[in-house]
């Protein structure tokens, strides 16, 4: 059985080329997708921003939603190593309150490294 995994291997990695090494909760599409640029102790995308949008009773309870959508879209494409909004630069925000409830906008570049707050 164990043969026959790194022969998967071999055939992935020839597939593969040169591509950066997938890890566990880094699925690999960012390197394949975007450039990077070093931030400090973070690696980030190079100008490529994620949005999120939430909605909720409150300003607070709208942000928290916004920034978990926009966490687990993240996830989602690159892997939970990319989905800490806490690591994210560049962010900004956009909230509204309409008559009964408010809606949050937040835009960021993902990064991942530094710190590993979500």
């Amino acid at each position: 059985m164990r043969a026959s995994w790194i022969a998967v291997a071999m055939l992935a990695s020839s597939i593969v080329g040169n591509a950066a090494p997938v890890f566990a909760d880094d699925t690999g599409v960012a390197g394949a997708l975007h450039s990077y640029r070093r931030v400090g102790s973070k690696t980030c995308l190079d100008g490529h921003f994620h949005d999120g949008s939430g909605m909720g009773a409150s300003q607070k309870v709208a942000m928290a939603d916004a920034i978990k959508n926009w966490s687990g879209f993240t996830a989602f494409e690159y892997g939970s190593d990319w989905s800490g909004y806490g690591n994210a630069v560049s962010k900004s925000a956009t909230c509204d309150r309409g008559s009964s409830s408010f809606t949050c906008q937040v835009s960021a570049i993902p990064c991942k490294g530094g710190s590993k707050r979500r």
